[in-house]
């Protein structure tokens, strides 16, 4: 047994489990999480700190059992998790990076930044705005015919109501508030330089994608005949999961991904609020919730079944309803993985 510690552990986990001198022991590898194994030192009040008792502690964690799941170590499925959580490492990026950008285009461009002008305010034509107007006094002066004209342009045509679009532009530079020139040109240079890095990281994302897909043609799996589930939701399941024996029922799977919820009971009182358990394999989780926000788009059950989470929820209506959905589809995941068939609504 050891703590979790990134890919600090594997090497060792990797030298255990395929020494030939521990080979006749038939080793089981846990990995246990750092905060598991001090409340469970809590439990002895007069041990002191020191590396041996530590490991003395986890010795003792293991003989009393109530493990985790023993660490699965097939190379094929770990060099796809490799490719999937890096393309999870970048997603998160580009969402930090994107939420950055959005607080430095509160200071150029206050009322864009707050009123959905644009449906996609990273599109292209979004940027365009952005890039391409040193402060919103130039969209403001510049006439109405011109403006249409640059928005049809940069958005190829494709806007619905192009004028109704640039009207609502100036009103809203109009309505923002002012930057200084001392502040304007590093804020331009900031919003520059963000876009740059967004740009870059969505082209990597892409090339991963292409990447993640010819791997996942190495694996027999139908997860993606479920409508909306991808090659690259598909690679990041399947990477985290590996062998789906390794989980009795697909309640084992669902604690192993970190849906499951605790019950809060006293007496004759029992809360309506149970908060999910802040534990299981954040990788699966990401990948399970990603595609049940597409599963829901395509395939009616989900659908309904979303929407009515969604009305019953009193906050959060979308989160709750989301993560409720991917629960709903760990029972389809694990019987597709189970029986190697193709799912049919």
């Amino acid at each position: 047994g050891l703590e979790a510690t990134s890919n600090y552990g594997y090497h060792l986990t990797a030298f255990c489990q395929n020494s030939e001198k521990l080979a006749p022991f038939s080793p089981q590898i846990h990995v246990l999480n750092p905060r598991t194994v001090n409340n469970f030192k809590k439990s002895y009040n007069d041990l002191p700190k020191n590396d041996d008792i530590d490991a003395w502690v986890i010795a003792d964690k293991l003989r009393f059992g109530r493990l985790p799941e023993e660490v699965f170590m097939d190379e094929r499925f770990l060099a796809l998790q490799r490719l999937t959580r890096t393309r999870f490492h970048l997603a998160q990026t580009i969402a930090r990076e994107k939420m950055y950008f959005l607080n430095n285009l509160f200071l150029k461009f206050s009322s864009l930044r707050q009123e959905k002008i644009f449906s996609d305010p990273f599109g292209a034509t979004a940027m365009a705005v952005v890039e391409e107007f040193y402060s919103p006094d130039e969209i403001a002066a510049m006439p109405l015919e011109e403006l249409v004209s640059f928005l049809q342009e940069k958005s190829k045509n494709r806007l619905v109501d192009a004028e109704g679009v640039a009207k609502a532009l100036q009103k809203a530079a109009r309505s923002s508030y002012r930057l200084s020139k001392s502040l304007a040109d590093p804020v331009n240079a900031c919003l520059a330089t963000s876009i740059s890095v967004i740009r870059a990281l969505q082209s990597e994302l892409k090339r991963l994608d292409k990447l993640i897909a010819q791997h996942l043609e190495a694996f027999p799996q139908t997860l993606t005949s479920i409508k909306g589930v991808g090659p690259v939701y598909a690679a990041g399941i399947l990477a985290e999961i590996g062998d789906i024996s390794r989980f009795k029922n697909q309640k084992a799977l669902a604690k192993y991904a970190g849906l499951v919820w605790n019950e809060h009971q006293s007496g004759q009182w029992k809360a309506q609020d149970t908060p999910r358990v802040r534990s299981g394999n954040k990788y699966l989780r990401y990948y399970l919730v990603e595609a049940a926000n597409l599963v829901r788009v395509h395939d009616q059950e989900y659908r309904e079944f979303y929407q009515a989470k969604y009305n019953e929820a009193r906050t959060h209506k979308h989160k709750r309803a989301l993560v409720l959905t991917a629960r709903k589809l760990v029972r389809l995941v694990f019987a597709l993985l189970r029986s190697n068939q193709l799912y049919t609504p």
